[in-house]
């Protein structure tokens, strides 16, 4: 009868906690896993199931747990996981934006409604965007591709004592910038088709001053904008695509850039 010894449990805890500490951090912050209407067993339950798949292929690591060097392990692999998540949460903060500089043009700011996923209230053009660019992104495998740079993380980021690089964390800050830039790119063509009626109302308004052009501007912004959002819709899975696919460059590159120089 096979005995384990203690030195061998703590051994083989420390081997699987560390893959399972970078994985819960990953879905604290990326899209789909960090849904708050997900039971957090759940949660914990899959971040257990994959750091298993994951540690399986990972060398042992000869840092005790409860030590200083085991302390820094841990938050260097929350710092990683967390990062991770954070850029392609910007994806989909990008796609809420669009809706949100959308509904501005559109008139339709001011409907709001309480999302229970981000706990907080959003346009409902953005409520729409974010929940038609979730089902685009489960479409596409981006939950699959995700795991899969997790996986890849540990090749590039093996669990040690070492140093992060400052480079991934510049990349970082920089890929935020992308929640402008990207929801901008989305929304543009609805925004300059809003702005040149706009502008011809008010050059109506001027030729013609007896007629209120509050009266027929509102819902013809409405009507016009609804009409070029359906003329978009089929343009909308190509450019989340492309869109995607930069995101999870940008990921890679930040990995690459925390490694130690």
């Amino acid at each position: 009868m096979q005995s384990l010894s203690l030195a061998d449990l703590y051994a083989a805890i420390g081997h699987y906690f560390w893959p399972f500490t970078r994985t819960l951090a990953l879905f604290a912050a990326a899209p789909l896993f960090s849904e708050k209407v997900a039971a957090k067993r759940v949660k914990i339950g899959l971040a257990l199931l994959v750091a298993w798949l994951i540690g399986e292929t990972l060398p042992a690591t000869p840092v005790a747990l409860l030590s200083v060097a085991g302390v820094w392990i841990t938050a260097k692999q929350i710092a990683i996981g967390y990062a991770m998540g954070l850029t392609m949460q910007f994806l989909f903060a990008a796609v809420r934006s669009a809706g949100e500089i959308v509904g501005l043009q559109m008139g339709l700011s001011f409907a709001s409604f309480y999302d229970p996923s981000g706990n907080q209230s959003m346009p409902v053009l953005a409520r729409i965007f974010n929940v038609l660019f979730t089902l685009l992104f489960i479409t596409l495998n981006g939950h699959l591709l995700l795991l899969d740079a997790l996986a890849e993380s540990f090749r590039l980021l093996p669990v040690n004592g070492a140093p992060l690089g400052n480079g991934g964390f510049y990349l970082l800050a920089q890929a935020a910038g992308a929640i402008f830039s990207s929801g901008l790119k989305m929304g543009l063509p609805i925004v300059t088709l809003l702005l040149a009626l706009n502008l011809a109302l008010g050059l109506l308004n001027r030729l013609t001053p007896q007629l209120s052009v509050f009266v027929i501007g509102f819902p013809l912004s409405i009507t016009l904008g609804m009409g070029a959002l359906l003329v978009m819709m089929m343009n909308f899975a190509p450019l989340f695509a492309a869109m995607m696919q930069a995101a999870f460059h940008q990921l890679m590159a930040i990995v690459q850039g925390l490694q130690p120089a």
